[in-house]
């Protein structure tokens, strides 16, 4: 999905706000879909939160039957207060926090393990009733090859890295739109 440096602006000081609503009397984000159309649709995406470069949550929605707009939102909420690995962010870390969204395109099945583009596609990894998914940005920011990027999808689904070269697995690719306050705007 293309979107322009204000749409994206205006998706990160809600994802910003919605995490702030959980401290404050500040009312959930809310907005003009007249003048942001493309915020109706729905789409999948995840919400990214680091605190002095270190990952301190990440939740979203391999698709979503809300609107993007909401969709952005809730999963803030949701990496700031229910990812498993880590407590709750506190209030007084928000200035310190870091937020990084990625709209994810509809996932496609992998035809071969050759299809894979490092920095472009994500993985999900459905196999055995488990699943896991590792967003496109991952293999950069931990400088992975092809290889590593696979074994980490197996191990995020609960198997043992190398698992995939047994035999092809029920992986599917999907692209991102990734911005973060950082790149776009000063919070």
């Amino acid at each position: 999905m293309e979107l322009s440096k204000e749409e994206k602006t205006v998706l990160l000081k809600a994802a910003r706000q919605s995490i702030e609503s959980l401290f404050t009397d500040k009312e959930f984000p809310t907005t003009d879909y007249k003048k942001y159309p493309k915020f109706k649709q729905k789409a999948g995406a995840f919400v990214t939160l680091t605190e002095h470069g270190n990952l301190r949550g990440c939740i979203g929605y391999i698709v979503s039957n809300d609107t993007l707009f909401n969709t952005v939102c809730n999963a803030a909420i949701q990496a700031a207060e229910s990812d498993p690995r880590f407590p709750p962010v506190e209030e007084h870390e928000l200035k310190d926090i870091l937020i990084e969204i990625s709209i994810l395109s509809p996932a496609f099945p992998m035809k071969s393990y050759d299809e894979i583009q490092l920095g472009k596609h994500g993985l999900i990894l459905e196999e055995k009733g488990r699943r896991g998914l590792l967003l496109p940005q991952v293999p950069i920011e931990y400088n992975m090859n092809k290889e590593q990027y696979l074994d980490a999808i197996c191990q995020k689904a609960g198997f043992p890295a190398g698992y995939w070269r047994d035999k092809k697995l029920n992986i599917s690719l999907f692209t991102a739109t990734v911005f973060n306050e950082k790149e776009i705007v000063e919070v």
